[in-house]
């Protein structure tokens, strides 16, 4: 099986902040969460607080979001067309994404790409709470294997980020994506 990360490797965008202009695009009360983020935001800066709870900090934008699930529906309907033309050329039937955007965005995209199998940040797009741990760096093994899956079966594993190490020593192959572009990962 192969296993991908879904921002900047699947897409070449980071979908949480994609989405997040999305909707203020179409809707300017969230930016009444602004002062609220950016303090997330500092706080994770100097380190007093994980990525976990900046992100809850972060999503507090969502209960402001007009029908979310038909917005989550409209922005894949601009956006999917982005999906890396590499992967089109390779995807197979038991291929795995796993990500630390949350579970509710990205997993209407999987379905249009017949990806089955997503593991993802829990969040809840309707109040904004984040119910799980982000799902990067080490958390994505504990995540891939709480899940049922093997870390030995994994044949390739694709990734843009040096976060993901962890993935991608215990794959047979690792990617690191840059762009459209794919280069064998050596160093971890």
């Amino acid at each position: 099986m192969n296993v991908y990360d879904w921002d900047k490797t699947i897409v070449p965008f980071d979908s949480t902040v994609r989405f997040y202009f999305y909707c203020l695009q179409n809707n300017k009360r969230i930016l009444k969460f602004l002062p609220y983020q950016i303090k997330g935001w500092i706080l994770y800066l100097f380190k007093k607080i994980d990525k976990t709870t900046m992100k809850s900090y972060f999503y507090k934008f969502l209960p402001a979001v007009d029908e979310i699930n038909l917005a989550v529906e409209d922005f894949w309907n601009k956006n999917i067309i982005y999906v890396n033309k590499w992967y089109k050329e390779q995807q197979k039937e038991d291929d795995i994404v796993i990500s630390a955007s949350p579970y509710f965005l990205i997993k209407p995209a999987c379905d249009r790409l017949n990806i089955r199998t997503l593991l993802a940040s829990q969040v809840d797009p309707y109040s904004g709470k984040v119910t799980s741990p982000n799902c990067s760096s080490q958390q994505k093994v504990k995540v891939f294997e709480e899940a049922g899956y093997d870390i030995a079966e994994v044949d390739e594993f694709y990734s843009d980020s040096y976060n993901d190490r962890y993935m991608a020593k215990l794959a047979k192959k690792a990617f690191l994506v840059k762009g459209s572009e794919l280069k064998k990962w050596d160093k971890f």
